[in-house]
C-alpha cells in the first residue's frame, strides 16, 4: 500500500485565547510520510520566524532527499538508516540557520524554537525532537508519550525531586533545557518505533498538554478516532476552553494500512518510474 493511502494526516493550529499572534508552525508531506511541528520563542514575532525556518528546512531537505533515496538505505560508515540521519542532520541544519539569523539580525536576537517530527516509513516511525513539543501514540485505548520533554520540569521528575502529580501544578512548565537555534549546536533526540495498523499519533505544542490533561486527550482521541478533523478541532477547543494561554497546534496521523518499503533492484526501478 502506498504511504499516502496507508496514512491519514491532518493538522490544525490556533493562536489561543491570550496571544496576539501564532508562533507555532506545522507542515505535512504525505507523499514521504513526514510531519513536523515547531513552537517558536522570542519577542517581536521572532518566535514565528524561528519555527518557520525550522519547519521549512526539515520539510524541504528531507522530502528532496527522499525523491532520490530510500529511507531504509544505510550509511556504510555508521550503519544508520537514512531516515534517522535525515531527521538528525536537518534539525541540526535548521539550528544553524536560526542561530545565524539571530546572530546577524538584531531583531531576531535570542529567538529559538522547539521541534517534534515524525518520518513514517517501512511500518515504522522515526521521531526527532528538541524541547517540549511532544508526540503521543494512541494504541487501542492506551495513550503513551513517546517523546521525552527536554525541560527543567522533566529533569526534576526524572530525579525524583517532584512527583508527576505536583508537576501538573508547577510554574516551571515552560523552562526548556534544549531548543533549536539558541546555541551554535544542538543534539536532537531520535528514536524509531514500530507502527501498527490502527495507531493514532499526535504531535502537539505545549499549548495543548499544558491546558488539557493526558486522560482527556486520550478519551477525545479514542472517541473521535474515526473523524480526525473533528478530533483535532476538539483538542484545540478544549485547550482554549481551559484558558488557551498559549498557541496550540496539533498534527494527527492515523495508520490505516501497512506501508513496507519495496526492496530489491526491480522494485526500486518500478518505484522510480512511478514517481
Amino acid at each position: 500500500m502506498k504511504i499516502t493511502e496507508a496514512l491519514e494526516i491532518i493538522s490544525q493550529t490556533h493562536p489561543g485565547m491570550v496571544r496576539s499572534h501564532n508562533e507555532d508552525s506545522v507542515a505535512c508531506q504525505p507523499a514521504c510520510g513526514l510531519v513536523v511541528l515547531a513552537d517558536g520563542m522570542g519577542g517581536y514575532n521572532a518566535g514565528e520566524v524561528a519555527s518557520g525556518i525550522a519547519v521549512s528546512v526539515v520539510v524541504t531537505e528531507v522530502s528532496h532527499r527522499l525523491k532520490e533515496a530510500s529511507p531504509i538505505d544505510r550509511d556504510e560508515a555508521s550503519g544508520e538508516e537514512l531516515a534517522v540521519m535525515l531527521l538528525r542532520d536537518n534539525i541540526q541544519k535548521a539550528n544553524a540557520s536560526i542561530f545565524h539569523a539571530a546572530e546577524s539580525q538584531p531583531q531576531y536576537s535570542g529567538m529559538g524554537t522547539t521541534i517534534v517530527s515524525g518520518l513514517f516509513y517501512d511500518n515504522r516511525v522515526a521521531t526527532g525532537h528538541v524541547g517540549d513539543s511532544r508526540m503521543y501514540r494512541l494504541r487501542g485505548e492506551v495513550l503513551e508519550t513517546i517523546t521525552r520533554d527536554h525541560s527543567l520540569l522533566q529533569e526534576q521528575i526524572d530525579g525524583g525531586i517532584i512527583s508527576i502529580e505536583d508537576a501538573r501544578l508547577s510554574k516551571n512548565k515552560n523552562l526548556v533545557t534544549r531548543a533549536v537555534g539558541i546555541d551554535a549546536e544542538v543534539a536532537p533526540e531520535i528514536h524509531v518505533h514500530d507502527v501498527l495498523v490502527g495507531d493514532i499519533y499526535l504531535l502537539c505544542s505545549d499549548g495543548l498538554n499544558d491546558m488539557v490533561e493526558d486522560d482527556d486527550i486520550q478519551s477525545t482521541l479514542y472517541a473521535l478516532q474515526n473523524n480526525l478533523p473533528l478530533a483535532a478541532g476538539q483538542l484545540i477547543q478544549m485547550a482554549n476552553d481551559n484558558g488557551g494561554r498559549d498557541n496550540v497546534s496539533v498534527i494527527l496521523v492515523k495508520v490505516k494500512g501497512k506501508f513496507p518499503v519495496s526492496r530489491g533492484w526491480l522494485a526500486r526501478l518500478r518505484a522510480w518510474f512511478e514517481k
